[in-house]
């Protein structure tokens, strides 16, 4: 028996229902760490990298609104984009810059809250990278087409 790619055809992937899932899971993941304390945990241990203590807090609800929009976005980002290595940068990418919030935060004299973004961007892009490795999307269909 052939298991290979080219033998069995992938199901069509959905964009919306499938990024709404994944971006929903990831929040949902990352409530349930944080009732857990292990966000908290994360978040002082940023805080200790950093070479001097901040002294300022950010309201408590805008490291919830940066982890929805990570989860989200990146999710649909990655889904609504054709090709393996542009979705693998998107993911990369984003991780970066949510992990390079802690330094400027840091500097700013804000406590760095990060711990939710980065484990949303983290566990949105696995999902969303496994859910366009095994479903076709309609934007690959679209690059098929153009190449042929």
């Amino acid at each position: 028996m052939n298991l290979s790619p080219s033998s069995t055809p992938r199901p069509a992937g959905h964009l919306l229902i499938a990024a709404a899932t994944i971006g929903s899971l990831s929040i949902i993941l990352v409530a349930g760490l944080g009732l857990l304390g292990i966000l908290d945990r994360v978040n002082r241990m940023l805080i200790q990298i950093m070479p001097h203590s901040p002294s300022r807090e950010l309201p408590p609800w805008s490291g919830w609104l940066a982890a929805m929009i990570v989860a989200f976005a990146l999710a649909f980002s990655i889904l609504g984009v054709s090709g393996t290595w542009r979705r693998v940068v998107l993911w990369i990418t984003t991780l970066v810059v949510v992990a390079a919030w802690t330094p400027v935060l840091s500097l700013a004299a804000y406590v760095p809250q990060t711990a939710a973004p980065l484990i949303a961007a983290l566990w949105s892009g696995a999902c969303a990278m496994v859910y366009a490795g095994n479903h076709l999307m309609p934007c690959d269909e679209v690059r098929q087409t153009q190449s042929s």
